[in-house]
C-alpha cells in the first residue's frame, strides 16, 4: 500500500507569522504544503499573490502544492513554475481547453493537477485522466477554509479510483475541505491519497502532534 500524504493548507496559517508556520510544517512529518492561489472572481475570496508565494517557498523545505481557484489559469502557468510551485491544480470549471492547460503545466516542469467542486461529476475526466498527475477533490466548496465536509465526497473518491484502475493511470486523488482525524481513515479506504489539512491542524494545540497523528491515521 502507497504511502497516504498530508499536506497542510497555508490558508489557515497565521499570516502575521507565515514563516514561523511554515518552518513548523518543514519540522513535521507533513508531507507537502498546500497553497491555495484565490482572485475573488472564481471563488468569492482573495488569498496570496505571487509576491506572498515566492517569499513563502523560500523558506519550503517540502513539495509545493498550488492549487489555483482563478480564472484564465493558463495566463499564469509559467509565472508559477518560476515562482517554486512542483504542483500546479487548475479547476476543470476554469479550464474550456483542460488538455491544452494540462501540457502547458507539464512543459514548465511541474505535475499537472485538475480540481473538482463538490457538484462536478468525474466522469467528465474520463477523455483526460491519463494526461492528469493529480485530481484534487473539493470536499467543501471552494473560497474559505472551516467549512463542514460533504458527505457526498467519499462516494465520488470511489467512483474517481473505478475510473483510474480502469484506464490504467497513475493519477493520486487528494482531498481538500474538512479533513480531520474523524474521517482520515475512511477516506484513506475510500482511495484517497493525499489529505489536505488547514483549520484541523493550525487551530489545534500542538499542531506539530496533530500532523502525525493524522498521517498515522490515514495509514493506518
Amino acid at each position: 500500500m502507497t504511502t497516504k500524504l498530508i499536506a497542510p493548507s497555508l490558508l489557515a496559517a497565521d499570516f502575521a507569522n507565515l514563516q514561523r508556520d511554515i518552518e513548523m510544517v518543514n519540522q513535521s512529518e507533513a508531507d507537502w504544503f498546500h497553497i491555495d492561489i484565490m482572485d475573488g472572481v472564481f471563488v468569492p475570496n482573495i488569498s496570496f499573490g505571487m509576491p506572498v508565494l515566492q517569499a513563502m517557498t523560500k523558506h519550503t523545505k517540502k513539495t509545493v502544492d498550488v492549487h489555483l481557484m482563478i480564472v484564465d489559469p493558463d495566463r499564469y502557468i509559467k509565472t508559477f513554475a518560476d515562482l517554486g510551485s512542483n504542483i500546479l491544480t487548475v479547476h476543470y470549471e476554469a479550464c474550456p481547453h483542460l488538455h491544452r492547460t494540462l501540457q502547458a503545466i507539464k512543459a514548465e516542469g511541474m505535475k499537472a493537477g485538475v480540481s473538482l467542486n463538490p457538484h462536478t461529476n468525474v466522469s467528465l475526466l474520463e477523455d483526460t485522466i491519463k494526461d492528469i498527475d493529480l485530481v484534487l477533490i473539493m470536499s467543501v466548496n471552494p473560497g474559505f477554509g472551516g467549512q463542514s465536509f460533504i458527505e457526498n465526497t467519499y462516494d465520488k473518491v470511489k467512483q474517481l479510483k473505478e475510473l483510474i484502475t480502469r484506464k490504467g493511470a497513475s493519477t493520486i486523488i487528494e482531498i481538500d475541505g474538512g479533513v480531520t482525524s474523524a474521517n482520515a481513515k475512511a477516506l484513506a479506504d475510500a482511495g484517497a491519497d493525499v489529505l489536505v489539512a488547514g483549520s484541523f491542524v493550525f487551530k489545534s494545540e500542538n499542531q506539530i502532534e496533530t500532523i502525525k497523528e493524522l498521517r498515522a491515521i490515514a495509514n493506518s
